[in-house]
This record gives C-alpha cells, sequence and structure tokens, in this order.
C-alpha cells in the first residue's frame, strides 16, 4: 500500500504534505504528557511490530503493494495521536532504510494509513462496542486497512487527471480509478481479515495485562 516516490503529482503531494503538517502539530500537542515510563515500552513494542509488518509486501497489479498495516492496535491501546505519530515514524523509516514508500508521498502514506487508519480503528471499536469485543476490535482492524488501501487508490486513480501531458499522456502515475480500486482494494479486503485476526489477539493479550486503550 505504501506510495512510492514519482508516483504523484506536486499538485497532490505539497497540499498533503501541508495537510499532514498540521496533523502531526496536533497529534503531537501534548504527547509527553500523555505518555508514561510504563505507556512508552509498550508503545515502542507495537511500534515495532506495526513496522515489521509493513515491511511484508504483497506487490499488486497497478503499481503499488499490499501488506497489514498494525496501525489499529496502536490506536485501540494508544489512541488516535499517538497511532498516528508512531505510525508516520514508521513509514519514514521503512522509506529511508529500505525504500518503501517514498518521501515525497510520506505524507499521502501517513494521512490514509496512519490519520485515516487509525481513527477509523476507534470510531468503529466504539461503534462496535455492544457487540462485544471480538466484533468491535475485528471490524475495527479489517476497516484500518480498507479504507486507507481506498484513500490509496482514489489518490493514485486520480493522477492522471490532475498532471497529464497536452496530448492526455499522464505525467506521473498512469493508471485510473478504474483499475486501482480493485486492484488495491480486492487484496485489502483479505489482507484486512488477517489483520482483524492479529488485532483481536493483541486486544486480547494486553487487555489481561490491563493495558491502557482508547
Amino acid at each position: 500500500m505504501h506510495i512510492p516516490d514519482g508516483f504523484l503529482s506536486p499538485q497532490t503531494y505539497l497540499p498533503a504534505a501541508a495537510l499532514a503538517a498540521g496533523a502531526w502539530a496536533w497529534a503531537a500537542k501534548g504527547l509527553r504528557d500523555r505518555l508514561d515510563e510504563t505507556t512508552v515500552p509498550r508503545l515502542a513494542m507495537l511500534t515495532a511490530l506495526a513496522y515489521g509488518l509493513g515491511l511484508v509486501m504483497v506487490p499488486l497489479p497497478g503499481g503499488t503493494s499490499g501488506h497489514a498495516l498494525g496501525v489499529a492496535m496502536l490506536a485501540l491501546l494508544f489512541g488516535v495521536r499517538a497511532a498516528f505519530v508512531a505510525y508516520s515514524l514508521v513509514l519514514l523509516l521503512q522509506s529511508l532504510l529500505f525504500g518503501a514508500g517514498g518521501i515525497t508521498a510520506l505524507p499521502v502514506n501517513a494521512l490514509a494509513m496512519g490519520l485515516v487508519g487509525a481513527t477509523a480503528a476507534v470510531a468503529i471499536r466504539r461503534l462496535l462496542a455492544p457487540f462485544g469485543d471480538t466484533v468491535a476490535v475485528g471490524a475495527a482492524a479489517w476497516f484500518s486497512v480498507v479504507l486507507p488501501g481506498a484513500i490509496v487508490a482514489l489518490v493514485l486513480g486520480l493522477q492522471p487527471l490532475i498532471a497529464a501531458a497536452p496530448d492526455g499522456t499522464p505525467l506521473f502515475f498512469p493508471f485510473g480509478i478504474a483499475v486501482t480500486l480493485p486492484a488495491v482494494l480486492i487484496p485489502h479486503v483479505f489482507i484486512g481479515a488477517g489483520e482483524a485476526v492479529l488485532t483481536v489477539l493483541v486486544w486480547r493479550y494486553a487487555k489481561a495485562r490491563k493495558w491502557a486503550a482508547a
């Protein structure tokens, strides 16, 4: 799901960078006060797990790749702000060390996977809480994968319309939404199911040890 450098036009990544800068400032505000000596090691451990999950990428048609995120477990246990900051760091390190994703695409990747993924997880879990933890947490994890996938697919699929040569040739990503939506969403429906199982297991482990939850 990482978008690499060269796939997004400046008309896309520059406004996304401005939006992401504001979101990072919001997320970081007061974060130090919410993290203590017990929370930080737990957050670091699950951030490392998310980092590892994001490196197991399966190439997909349409110029992108599929992988689990791990952002749902971060958001459900530590809140949206901490999850967004942590996952943004994950994406930055993956792009710098392994070329997974790009620097110019980092704001879009962070907003889609980090902010939208985390927010969706917390919202869906609260919405479905009456149905029990297994259903609520599993659905939260599934949506935290599928919704970012939809955003990534739409952003990529709009590139031929946003930036094209006078003759209509796309200057950056060449495929439209008709290709990107099914190419990204169909695999991530199944990836999301696997992530749902993993997140439920992590949630139960954390709950048994009385970790803080969002």
